[in-house]
């Protein structure tokens, strides 16, 4: 699917409404001034990091104010309107680590995002909570969308099939299945068939380019007959979705979408699944692993085909530059300062991720156990 450049948050699980009053939310939490318990004198590090955390959290909450105001008075948004916002957030994080790390008296308690305390303020979750809800608008599907009754259950189905299409057994096209739903929600949260606030590119539920669409379709075509002979409830599902597509962009169908992104990008890696499942037992390493390889496709696959994946180091500035760009190694100065990380590194870098991955897991055990009443 190409390098991405997606928002880590990209999308909230509720829907919003536009009565929302900046105001109630956005307020004064998590400015810091010296004599909130910290020692009576702050080194020269310790204040320039504190005027920057504080600054920084002061832009963030402008650019919220600012496109929530936009939204709320319908005035046009400016090209890629999230970026700003998740550039900010970025920023915020990022000054906060650096104050953590110049006073870890600074860190605080667990958040319900799950990131960790070094990196986010509980302070600040009304923030985040209003970031999400903004993506949430300005990612919204088309009208023309055609969304699915059964959205979580098509993706492992489809991710379940194309795996034994491919060759593998029972227990691991499951594992595949799997996978393909901790795709869903690291790319849209679990949504289908949005749009993407910070490119013009990538769009639907698994964010697919127009090429890379139309070359899942192909792949698709090759192997339809296969997987018909194994699965022909599935193949007259996939029939009647591409009628009801009819001259639709597939992207904006949601079966078809993630279809065609699991053909374009992941099909050819399913016969590894075994062996990444041996060698990551962690249900969530194996989303994080394909996750990679949405973002930094050709790194992944030559990982892949080292003889030792997650010691496998990744030191070129435009991969860095674009796992940077997707959350990761990117919050902090020590952080920033890695000209190389090991897939093991990256891995472990990807915590913005665990809480959709644990949620995709939660889901498809849902799924399993409905699938066997």
């Amino acid at each position: 699917m190409g390098i991405k450049h997606l928002a880590a948050a990209p999308a909230a699980a509720l829907a919003l409404g536009l009565s929302f009053t900046p105001s109630a939310a956005i307020c004064d939490l998590g400015f810091i001034s010296p004599a909130m318990g910290e020692p009576a004198a702050l080194t020269k590090k310790q204040l320039d990091a504190l005027n920057t955390y504080n600054n920084s959290r002061s832009q963030f909450e402008q650019i919220l104010r600012q496109r929530r105001a936009q939204i709320n008075s319908n005035q046009p948004l400016p090209n890629l309107p999230g970026q700003a916002l998740y550039l900010a957030r970025n920023n915020m994080m990022s000054a906060y680590k650096d104050l953590t790390d110049a006073l870890p008296s600074r860190i605080g308690g667990p958040n319900k995002y799950g990131i960790p305390p070094a990196y986010f303020s509980a302070d600040n979750e009304p923030l985040l909570d209003e970031y999400r809800k903004l993506f949430d608008i300005m990612q919204a599907p088309p009208v023309s969308a055609q969304n699915s009754d059964t959205p979580f259950k098509d993706v492992v189905d489809l991710g379940t099939a194309i795996a034994r299409a491919r060759g593998l057994d029972a227990a691991n096209a499951e594992a595949a299945g799997r996978i393909s739903l901790g795709l869903f929600f690291a790319e849209t949260n679990g949504n289908q068939n949005i749009g993407n606030a910070r490119s013009n590119k990538y769009k639907g539920s698994l964010q697919s380019g127009i090429s890379e669409d139309q070359n899942g379709q192909r792949k698709w075509a090759a192997i339809k007959k296969s997987i018909a002979a194994f699965d022909p409830a599935l193949n007259a599902r996939d029939d009647k979705e591409e009628a009801r597509a009819g001259n639709l962009d597939r992207r904006y169908n949601h079966w078809t979408a993630v279809r065609d992104a699991l053909m374009n990008a992941h099909a050819d890696i399913f016969p590894q699944v075994p062996a990444i499942v041996k060698t990551l037992p962690d249900p969530i390493d194996q989303m994080k692993l394909f996750e990679l390889i949405q973002i930094i496709p050709s790194p992944t696959k030559s990982a892949l085909r080292s003889r030792n994946l997650v010691d496998y180091r990744i030191s070129d500035p435009r991969i860095m530059g674009y796992l940077r760009n997707n959350s990761m190694l990117t919050f902090g100065q020590a952080d920033r300062a890695k000209t190389s990380a090991t897939f093991r590194e990256i891995l472990d870098a990807m915590w913005l991720f665990n809480e959709k991955f644990e949620r995709a897991l939660s889901k498809f055990d849902e799924i399993k156990k409905q699938s066997k009443r």
